[in-house]
């Protein structure tokens, strides 16, 4: 069984009146949701707070939903509208960063080869390039931003993304590639790319 049927399952046991299922989706999502929206708000407390909010307004909203799309594509939608609700809110502009937690890092396969390669140059490098994308993406437009996040840091495919959006996967398409020649051009003179080379 797939996550979408698995979540499809636990959908309607929370639509038949059964809260623990709920409780399922929320534990499976949290982190997920945690990690979308800290792209967008900086403190952590705040972050938290979106994230309740978030799975709170997917709980009233859930008895209307009828499964024409994947759960989580939904509730990255509800989160996402509730970060920038928060943000228009208290007058913010939204953040971004990329990079790895520890934690993640632990999961990859070739984690155990990037640990004994760091040279104090490749360490230097490496901290270079994750300041310039961070600074490229802190300088995006938050459409292009959010875009470029759901597809390379979460990984949702293009439709997905334009469910999350609520916009056309042309418009998506465009929105990744801007964001990409964006962050590229900033990388360039670092990598001494030929300017026409994208990352």
């Amino acid at each position: 069984m797939g996550d979408r049927e698995a979540d499809r399952i636990l959908v309607e046991r929370v639509q038949a009146g059964d809260k623990q299922a709920f409780g399922l989706l929320v534990a499976k999502y949290q982190r997920k949701l945690a990690r979308l929206i800290s792209r967008m708000v900086r403190d952590s407390a705040e972050v938290e707070d979106i994230v309740q909010d978030s799975f709170i307004r997917a709980y009233r909203a859930l008895p209307g939903f009828r499964n024409d799309s994947a759960f989580y594509t939904w509730l990255y939608r509800i989160g996402v509208n509730t970060a920038k609700n928060w943000l228009i809110t208290h007058g913010r502009r939204a953040s971004a960063t990329t990079g790895v937690d520890s934690e993640e890092a632990e999961g990859y396969d070739e984690a155990e080869l990037l640990r004994d390669s760091d040279t104090p140059e490749r360490l230097l490098m490496t901290k270079q390039i994750g300041q310039t994308v961070n600074a490229a993406m802190e300088a995006l437009p938050e459409d292009l931003r959010t875009a470029i996040v759901l597809r390379e840091i979460d990984g949702l495919s293009y439709e997905e993304i334009a469910k999350v959006m609520d916009c056309p996967i042309g418009t998506v398409r465009s929105r990744i590639f801007r964001a990409r020649d964006a962050i590229s051009a900033k990388l360039r003179p670092l990598l001494d790319a030929a300017p026409d080379k994208r990352w």
